[in-house]
């Protein structure tokens, strides 16, 4: 077979191109989303204060003495088993733009063994981004009268007994989530604009939480 000079060129240019292109990584990393440097923070360690000023929306939430606590001898555990979700939320707030972090020890759970953040919770309506010990997935939930999942990541279930670390960043319609420091969820939703930040659990899971930090701009209802 015959090959002219320009159907060779021709060729090796196109497999140059595509040599090239597939050294390309296929996703690039998600640039790390901010609130503002001067925004309020508040901490809870639930030492001195316990849940002072906090609203128990659902659960059995009480202040324990636990050995191999993140932070100080106290923590808060939530043990009740029969609701469907389990909610307290901070006192501070309401937000818009909001970055929370929690640590959280899943104890026990025989259907669910769970914890996450709330964030906008207004009104009975809010996010959610929880992990679970009993399944490989880290998950954002929205809830209004009902619970609708609006993004997963498959993830190495996060240990029955040990602690773990959940944050969110929400700013306007955009929110990232972090499991144990690894940047896992990036997704938008509209529905819900400013609210109050809390802890949840699910089902019958028996979980403790400690070092709670919030860092948001307030605003809204």
């Amino acid at each position: 077979m015959n090959v002219t000079r320009r159907e060779l060129f021709t060729t090796t240019l196109a497999a140059l191109v595509v040599a090239r292109w597939a050294r390309v990584p296929v996703t690039v990393a998600a640039e790390e989303l901010k609130v503002p440097d001067n925004v309020p923070l508040d901490k809870f360690d639930f030492e001195a204060k316990g849940t002072d000023g906090w609203t128990t929306v659902d659960g059995q939430w009480a202040v324990e003495e636990m050995a191999g606590a993140p932070s100080g001898k106290k923590v808060l555990v939530q043990r009740a088993t029969r609701n469907q979700f389990n909610v307290i939320v901070a006192p501070p707030g309401p937000y818009t733009d909001v970055d929370v972090s929690m640590k959280f020890k899943p104890i026990s759970g025989q259907e669910d063994a769970s914890g996450g953040i709330v964030f906008r919770f207004n009104d009975g309506k809010y996010y959610v981004v929880r992990a679970n010990a009993l399944e490989g997935n880290f998950r954002l939930y929205s809830y209004d009268r009902g619970r609708r999942q609006l993004a997963t990541a498959s993830v190495k279930a996060p240990a029955l007994g040990q602690w773990h670390t959940i944050r969110v960043v929400a700013v306007g319609d955009h929110m990232q989530a972090w499991l144990d420091g690894k940047l896992y969820l990036d997704h938008r939703d509209a529905r819900f604009t400013s609210g109050r930040v809390g802890l949840w659990t699910k089902a019958d899971s028996i979980t403790a939480f400690d070092d709670v930090t919030i860092r948001g701009v307030t605003g809204g209802g």
